[in-house]
């Protein structure tokens, strides 16, 4: 009887250790996500703070203004600079969504 049960537990035991292997490469595959949120986190950052001070900038400009024209002149400006901006940012997250969408997929595929 007694062997019986160290055979069991040597049989858990190595069941265990291999189960561990697979929890090992799925938790190295996480270890590269960090940097990738990171990076769009970052990105995200940056552009919140170049949005606000161009808003900033703007409001600026318009308090100081004294004639319609030139109201409109600087709101059409300021609109044509947020909108490339916008278009320009979202390009860069999109392409850092993209790669950290590859990274994800890349650990996964590899035992095929």
């Amino acid at each position: 009887m007694a062997n019986e049960n160290q055979n069991s537990s040597k049989k858990n035991f190595a069941q265990q250790q291999n189960s561990e292997q697979p929890l090992d490469t799925g938790t190295a595959s996480t270890n590269s996500f960090p940097g990738g949120f990171q990076a769009i986190a970052t990105a995200y950052g940056d552009y919140t703070k170049k949005s606000f001070e161009d808003a900033k900038s703007f409001v600026e400009k318009l308090s100081s203004v004294r004639s319609l024209d030139k109201a409109i002149e600087v709101q059409t400006e300021f609109a044509k600079t947020a909108y490339e901006t916008f278009v320009t940012e979202s390009k860069k997250i999109a392409a850092l969504y993209g790669d950290l969408a590859k990274q994800s997929h890349n650990p996964f595929s590899l035992g095929r």
